[in-house]
């Protein structure tokens, strides 16, 4: 909580008096026009099972001075030089985040899983808790000086509270600058709702199964030439046709090949031949074998393995359709495909697309030992192994491109992603913590060239669009963004129809029913898919003062 809170930076927009008002009336309603009467004076620091009481005027004190408040010096000893500076540097800065976008992230899904993980680091996390933490975040964003950990212990409606520090650090690491910054970018490119315009009437429903039935075959091929053995399984029907593009489907890191299984029915149910191949270098077999100490996690080769399966597998697809009374002969148009990647798997459909692997600079930071943010990066620094600095894996015979929850934000350097030679569709969720969104996607968005598509979920983690079948491990665990739960199966399931239906429509954009799709990959599309537990988002270009978030977190 306190990092997150200190290392914000400002965000653009005037603060309206009517909004204002609002937002204060609406807090001072939750516990009585004289809540700000009985604000708190003093704070009880928690460390194991030391405790100690320390006011509001020292805490202010220690902010102008730098120095741990004299009752806090007993207690130092139990805490990291790290832990100590971030305590000052967190007292000493301010958030200026208005009333009225405090009070509109507050009031999302995401804002009310954030409110309960702030709270595990108080005292009181029962319901009266959290809309005490509420008040104090929006009644606090209203000090001359902006929200800050001091003006928001001053409005907190309760004479004393109490923070469990080890808790609080935990909190404050988690919900990092790049979380925050992505949270107040997905508020900016909220649908502006305008009353007057008239509903779009949609043809169809998209996330509905298709009338074929889906066949599934099941290969294991062998590339020889990098002693590379990759089990396959293709979604099909007897509606295939070589009108519709072939889709290959890249799985995420330490996981397998059924990964996106309802996505790819739902295509072959539609006439598509899906292809779902397992990495053998970073699959979960793998990572098993890791495990007993066999072998690495994952070979910094496997940067470049990975897109060379798909050429691997695309070229093997080509004699199937070449081979006389197969099945799937005649069916399946491998030169022009669609890539599907997920996760890791995402950055492998991205050089596939063109996007150029660009080192230098991810050796330097890596090499370097700087603060790694996320699981993502840490991935990333593997390629720091390879012998070379650049790389370009673009297979040609792919003419479309889609990444949910890419990694990205090291492994094309600066400009890489500006390589992208194909249509692209990137996916984000913003309460993803294994690739946040901003750093790992948005960022990288900025660079793909047109003509691209950035979807947002709101309150998205990184698992929400996997099968459920692949995410069992995630049951009963909480679904937030820093207690390393993910929102997963039937609480995501709305992410997953949104999917199918984006999907579709983007495949679709290949064949001669193109137009009759267009109207699903439109943020009118997103705004009428959206649900109460999820808000969806689409975009094409980033938007000016959304750019704005983006730049600022960047340059600081």
């Amino acid at each position: 909580m306190l990092r997150s809170w200190g290392s914000l930076k400002t965000v653009a927009g005037s603060l309206g008096a009517l909004g204002k008002s609002l937002a204060v009336g609406i807090a001072l309603t939750q516990f009585g026009a004289n809540s700000s009467a009985i604000a708190a004076d003093t704070v009880l620091m928690r460390l194991g099972l030391f405790t100690e009481s320390i006011s509001l005027a020292e805490l202010q004190n220690a902010a102008k001075t730098g120095e741990l408040p004299e009752s806090l010096q007993p207690y130092a000893k139990g805490l990291s030089e790290q832990q100590r500076r971030f305590f000052l540097g967190a007292l000493g800065m301010n958030i200026p985040m208005n009333v009225v976008t405090i009070n509109k992230l507050i009031n999302t899904q995401i804002g009310t899983t954030i409110l309960n993980d702030f709270a595990t680091a108080l005292a009181r996390k029962d319901k009266a808790g959290v809309q005490a933490l509420r008040a104090g975040l929006v009644l606090g964003s209203t000090a001359p000086q902006g929200l800050s950990i001091l003006s928001f212990i001053a409005a907190y409606p309760s004479k004393r509270l109490e923070i469990n520090l080890p808790q609080a650090f935990m909190v404050g690491r988690n919900l990092n600058t790049a979380f925050w910054r992505t949270q107040q970018f997905m508020l900016t490119i909220a649908p502006q709702l305008n009353p007057r315009t008239p509903k779009i009437a949609f043809p169809f429903d998209p996330s509905q199964s298709g009338n074929a039935q889906v066949k599934i075959l099941n290969l294991s091929l062998n590339d020889q030439k990098r002693d590379r053995k990759i089990p396959v399984d293709i979604y099909w029907s007897t509606a295939a046709t070589p009108n519709k593009p072939v889709i290959v489907f890249s799985h995420g890191f330490a996981s397998v090949r059924t990964d996106l299984r309802y996505l790819a029915e739902h295509l072959a149910s539609h006439g598509y031949v899906v292809v779902a191949l397992e990495h053998p270098g970073s699959n979960a077999a793998n990572t098993d074998l890791a495990l007993q100490g066999k072998t690495r996690v994952v070979q910094p080769q496997e940067f470049l393995n990975r897109p060379r399966d798909i050429s691997f597998v695309l070229d093997e697809l080509e004699k199937l359709n070449q081979t006389p009374n197969h099945p799937l002969q005649g069916k399946l148009a491998t030169t022009n495909a669609m890539v599907l990647g997920y996760s890791f798997g995402g950055g492998t459909a991205l050089a596939l697309a063109g996007a150029e692997l660009q080192l230098e600079r991810l050796k330097q930071r890596c090499k370097k030992n700087l603060t790694i943010l996320s699981l993502g990066e840490a991935m990333q620094c593997i390629a720091q192994e390879l012998p070379e600095n650049t790389y370009q894996l673009r297979d040609t015979r792919i003419k479309q491109a889609i990444a949910l929850n890419p990694t990205t934000s090291l492994m094309f350097g600066e400009t890489g992603l500006t390589k992208v030679q194909i249509p692209t569709l990137v996916l984000a969720g913003s309460a993803d913590k294994t690739a946040p969104a901003l750093t790992e996607q948005i960022v990288g968005f900025d660079k793909i060239p047109s003509p691209k598509w950035l979807v947002g979920i709101v309150g998205g983690t990184h698992l929400s669009v996997k099968d459920p079948s692949t995410t069992l491990d995630q049951i009963g665990k909480p679904n937030t963004p820093i207690s390393g739960g993910e929102v997963v199966g039937e609480q995501a399931a709305d992410v997953r129809k949104y999917l199918k239906a984006i999907t579709l429509a983007f495949a679709a954009q290949m064949t001669p029913e193109a137009k009759n799709y267009a109207i699903f990959l439109t943020s009118d599309y997103a705004q009428f898919a959206s649900t109460t537990a999820f808000p969806f988002r689409l975009i094409t270009q980033i938007p000016a003062d959304a750019m704005t978030v983006v730049k600022e977190f960047i340059d600081k």
